[in-house]
């Protein structure tokens, strides 16, 4: 891609005012020599011709198109003619290196520019009462300082132009990226509200279903009471499931503040598992931010389906602690408990326990397990918070 030489740029619109005034200039240069009778027939057709050349090509250069270097050859071959009659219109070899510079590629630019150089330099030796040096060199100086400056700063814009294309490409990159980790943040979203609200439920559903399994003959009313439960939780479960694919809160929360939400939580998983859940709270309490309610609500569902899954636990209890800085949830049971360190926790613990401090992190709280086997199971997550008034 070469540079534009329409009349659209600064530097376009000076070189081309460059090229007229030195026509001009060398015009009075002929005219001081020579005098008005010199201008012969010959010298007007050809300082007519090649202004009108010119200008006819500044003009109408996006007709040109294809047609650009007939143009080019035009203006420099009606130029050398116009030299070689009167060398005083050299002076317009510099602008010409500029066009030159810009429209040829690098090896035929060299050439016309050597031959733009020899020309000029042949007409300044032949209108010189004798010879001297500065006559070669100044035109060669011109022209080699002319072809470096253009050859430099077509090299930048390339690199220019690869630069951009790079950092288009990396923005293109760089949203691909982002993308795929939106993805991936929701996917952990999702799978975390799976593992901490719906399997409660459908633990909790399981568990009442079960239960009204084995009491279907013996006691049909409690069978009846147990499915009831069961289809209230289903519900529950499918508002949940609505909520948040939205990313909104849990609906239990809607109905009244986190207390009271933790401990309806606490008497629906005693009666669905069949053990106790005794639920308490400490200090006085304070309104907390939504995505704080809803980042311990969803922590307990989680620990308490946990409890009723895999601690086979005979009692369990949870503990909500206001403190001045900071909220604090503890879930203990009396199951058969695990072992923290290990790698293969038992059941689905592993995996809830990394999405429980997954969570606590968003929240910039913190969890601490303790447990072993046989000796029961203590879950602590601490979460800073400021009250909402």
């Amino acid at each position: 891609m070469r540079w534009h030489l329409g009349p659209a740029t600064r530097l376009n619109a000076a070189m081309h005012t460059g090229f007229f005034l030195l026509l001009a200039a060398s015009v009075a240069r002929f005219v001081a020599g020579h005098g008005l009778s010199g201008a012969t027939p010959l010298i007007l057709v050809l300082t007519g011709a090649l202004a009108l050349v010119y200008a006819a090509g500044v003009l109408s250069w996006e007709l040109l198109d294809r047609w650009r270097p007939v143009w080019l050859t035009a203006v420099i071959a009606v130029w050398l003619a116009l030299v070689v009659a009167a060398p005083s219109f050299a002076w317009c070899a510099v602008p010409l290196f500029f066009v030159c510079l810009q429209m040829l590629r690098p090896r035929v630019m060299i050439a016309v520019v050597v031959l733009l150089t020899a020309a000029t330099i042949l007409a300044q030796l032949r209108i010189a009462s004798g010879f001297d040096p500065s006559l070669v060199l100044a035109p060669i100086a011109v022209a080699l300082m002319a072809t470096m400056t253009f050859l430099q700063l077509d090299r930048d814009r390339r690199q220019l132009g690869e630069a951009v294309k790079e950092l288009l490409g990396a923005r293109v990159d760089l949203a691909q990226s982002q993308r795929l980790a939106g993805m991936m943040q929701e996917r952990e979203r999702l799978a975390r509200e799976i593992h901490d609200a719906l399997a409660q439920g459908l633990s909790s559903m399981r568990m009442l279903l079960q239960a009204a399994q084995r009491s279907w003959d013996t006691d049909p009313e409690l069978a009846k009471s147990h499915v009831s439960r069961a289809v209230e939780a289903a519900g529950d479960n499918l508002a949940e499931a609505r909520r948040f694919v939205k990313g909104l809160g849990s609906p239990r929360l809607d109905a009244g503040d986190l207390v009271e939400t933790l401990k309806d939580l606490a008497e629906q998983v005693m009666f669905a598992a069949m053990h106790a859940v005794r639920f308490e709270t400490s200090g006085d309490p304070y309104p907390l931010s939504p995505e704080v309610e809803a980042g311990l609500l969803r922590v307990a569902q989680g620990a308490l389906a946990n409890v009723s899954e895999h601690a086979k636990a005979t009692k369990a209890a949870v503990t909500l602690t206001y403190l001045a800085d900071k909220v604090v949830l503890d879930i203990r049971d009396d199951g058969v408990g695990f072992d923290p360190a290990s790698t293969r926790a038992s059941g689905d613990r592993g995996n809830g326990l990394r999405m429980i401090s997954e969570r606590l992190a968003e929240l910039g709280g913190e969890m601490v397990v303790e447990s072993a086997p046989g000796e029961g199971t203590a879950l602590a997550v601490a979460v800073p918070t400021r009250e909402v008034r």
